[in-house]
């Protein structure tokens, strides 16, 4: 007769690690096949540009573990709801416990993430009394929809009852699962970029396509080059204009959400370049606007260089933004020069849409509510 002994292990295994170590079977089965398989075309790898043996066919991962940690601190902290009650603000997030990456296998991207949350929040009534309490979102993961994301509001066990807690259950969970969810849409336009490589072929032609563009430039620039030419050195029609908006926030926040890199991505949802100094640069909405901070007053005032790409070569508008204190909002004034008098109404809306508007969703900076 033969004994058992049964032994109960439990093991705390995350997607992500378990996807992992498929990647260093698929590795080894890719090499089998290739070998094995020679002349069928499922498994027989095309030399890239790069050098490098994979036609995105293998698998390959990017940790995005850091990044992810910095953009939901960044998109957490300062939320802000107002109510009846009073108001609510995210003052601190103290912990962001878990992983993200992203794969690439066979020319198809697969997205990985799994975070643990803790932040706290503090309330203030109308008459000024103050509250304390934490905020725990314990699965927000590439297994549930940003509806399914259960997010925890308390208050501290030392705090009497407050309305203030159903103002944050309330309207603040609504801006957290918005907030979560610009970091995923954000997570898969960033980072992907780079992980599908093109072969020889199509590299060449992607090659050939901007010295095809690079050529009609030209001729458009030399077509229009007669006559008295500005400092920008194209002769082309402009105007000035300004914009105004009120944000619920401090100057110095918002100042900084022009000049931090994190914070211009997650309200343009896109990868961007900014250098937050004077002479920086920057590059965002995928290239279609840059250009270069041409002075700093710390929050108080930036000028920029800027323009849309589809302007003409070597052309660019200032923009000034004024950031002015109004207790506990600030108005933002924008003043704009030299703009091309056909882009006016494309330039005021996409200040309106992308950038103020912008901001205000995904930083909770709207304006006060009457």
């Amino acid at each position: 007769m033969h004994e058992f002994t049964y032994v109960n292990l439990s093991y705390k295994v995350t997607a992500s690690a378990i996807y992992r170590n498929i990647s260093v079977l698929l590795h080894y089965l890719n090499f089998v096949m290739a070998k094995w398989g020679e002349g069928d075309p499922r498994w027989i790898v095309e030399e890239r540009a790069d050098a490098t043996n994979v036609n995105n066919w293998h698998w390959t991962e990017r940790d995005v573990s850091s990044w992810s940690q910095d953009v939901i601190n960044n998109l957490l902290l300062g939320i802000r709801v107002e109510g009846e009650e009073g108001s609510c603000e995210i003052t601190d997030v103290s912990n962001i416990d878990g992983e993200a990456s992203i794969n690439n296998r066979k020319g198809k991207l697969i997205f990985f993430y799994e975070w643990i949350v803790k932040a706290s929040w503090t309330g203030t009534n109308k008459i000024g009394i103050k509250y304390k309490g934490t905020v725990e979102i314990p699965n927000l993961s590439d297994e549930n929809d940003m509806d399914d994301l259960d997010i925890c509001v308390t208050l501290c066990k030392d705090q009497p009852s407050t309305p203030l807690t159903n103002l944050m259950r309330r309207e603040g969970v609504n801006k957290i699962r918005l907030a979560l969810g610009n970091y995923v849409k954000h997570l898969k336009t960033e980072f992907s970029q780079g992980m599908i490589l093109p072969t020889d072929n199509a590299l060449n032609k992607q090659n050939q396509e901007p010295q095809a563009k690079v050529k009609l430039d030209k001729t458009q620039t030399e077509s229009s080059s007669t006559g008295d030419y500005s400092n920008t050195g194209v002769k082309i029609p402009t105007v000035s204009f300004s914009l105004k908006d009120t944000f619920l926030t401090s100057p110095e926040e918002l100042y900084r959400v022009f000049l931090n890199q994190g914070m211009v991505q997650a309200f343009t949802h896109l990868a961007a370049l900014v250098e937050g100094c004077s002479g920086g640069k920057f590059r965002l909405l995928e290239g279609n606007v840059h250009g270069q901070f041409a002075e700093l007053i710390p929050d108080q005032k930036i000028v920029m260089r800027w323009r849309f790409s589809s302007w003409p070569a070597g052309h660019a508008a200032t923009v000034i933004l004024n950031f002015v204190n109004r207790g506990s909002e600030t108005e933002l004034i924008l003043e704009a020069r030299g703009v091309p008098s056909n882009e006016e109404e494309r330039m005021k809306e996409g200040w309106q849409r992308y950038y103020f508007d912008a901001i205000k969703q995904t930083f909770g900076y709207g304006a006060r509510l009457c």
